[in-house]
């Protein structure tokens, strides 16, 4: 997959088909419409194209008053949208006078100009351009003029998949993680550049990664104690490991951390980006009566957490 990150990077191809979204959290909802644009590319010997936008509209149009927090980074979506086998993927800059264009101007300038589409595909109630005036009728006006096929993904076929990004926010702001990997379609991930703590979890026998997110708008899930798995830098086989999302009420701690127990792995991870699926909830966050009580509950979250990892499948 190519990626772009502008409109005067993006280099044409043949018979390109696009979509346009912002693809918040790749779920199973959007791949009713993924899919079908990779399906109708290779029918006319095309190119698929997602056409996408960073920073998210809403966090630029909306900056002083806006709690959103992002399912994913822009590397994620990247990733997601090559495991999903897009052709081309075009990340507009979003800035407030890239909002100010009209979806006559975005129809002629970005989807005709600069990509050169020759078909369209979008979900039934898709929007674009300067207010979200632009729709299906734009589409279709702009498909006369121009000579671009439109297809609409029918409400059905897209509601058939019960997903939005919001109710995946929901499931992971409630810390129900089989719920929001089920509407996802694979694990909820994040990412973080492993930084020194304070080393208490070496000194309790549980030495743990201590993640700084790569970009502060991720959406974290609820405090709690997590089973996640993971590749390290520079290995191939998959391994599992307890994260932790909280205050560490036990020992006072004043800031939220998200800390990882690598299972069965010794060694030196500090300042490396480190990546983690979210696989099952185990516990809440909760404060013990002292560092005992802390640890055997720690070894008592690893047989949970062992006994569970012969059931799951990851990718």
């Amino acid at each position: 997959m190519k990626v772009y990150r502008s409109v005067v990077d993006f280099q044409r191809g043949n018979n390109p088909v696009a979509t346009i979204g912002t693809f918040d959290g790749v779920h199973l909802g959007h791949a009713s419409i993924l899919n079908r644009l990779i399906e109708s590319a290779k029918s006319q010997d095309g190119e698929s194209v997602v056409i996408s936008f960073h920073p998210h509209p809403r966090l630029v149009l909306f900056p002083e008053d806006n709690p959103m927090r992002l399912l994913h980074t822009v590397d994620e979506k990247i990733e997601r949208m090559e495991k999903l086998g897009i052709d081309k993927f075009l990340i507009i800059p979003f800035t407030l006078e890239f909002s100010r264009l009209t979806s006559e101007d975005f129809i002629r300038d970005i989807l005709v100009e600069a990509v050169g589409i020759k078909k369209i595909i979008v979900g039934y109630d898709h929007h674009f351009g300067r207010n979200r005036t632009g729709g299906l009728k734009e589409l279709e006006k702009g498909s006369e003029e121009w000579g671009f096929e439109v297809e609409e993904i029918p409400a059905q076929q897209v509601n058939d998949a019960n997903v939005s990004s919001t109710k995946i926010r929901q499931a992971l702001l409630s810390g129900n993680i089989s719920l929001a990997d089920q509407f996802l379609g694979y694990p909820y991930p994040y990412s973080g550049l492993v930084v020194k703590g304070d080393s208490l979890g070496r000194k309790l026998g549980f030495p743990t990664a201590n993640l700084n997110g790569i970009e502060a708008i991720k959406l974290i899930p609820a405090d709690g104690v997590y089973l996640v798995g993971l590749t390290l830098p520079g290995e191939s086989n998959y391994r599992y490991g307890l994260a932790s999302i909280g205050h560490r009420p036990t020992v006072a701690g004043k800031k939220r951390v998200v800390e990882v127990h690598i299972l069965d792995y010794e060694g030196d991870l500090y300042d490396k980006n480190l990546k983690i699926e979210f696989l099952a909830f185990i516990r809440n966050q909760e404060k013990f009566d002292g560092l005992e009580a802390l640890v055997a509950q720690m070894k008592l979250d690893e047989v949970f957490a062992r006994n569970l990892i012969p059931g799951l499948t990851h990718g």
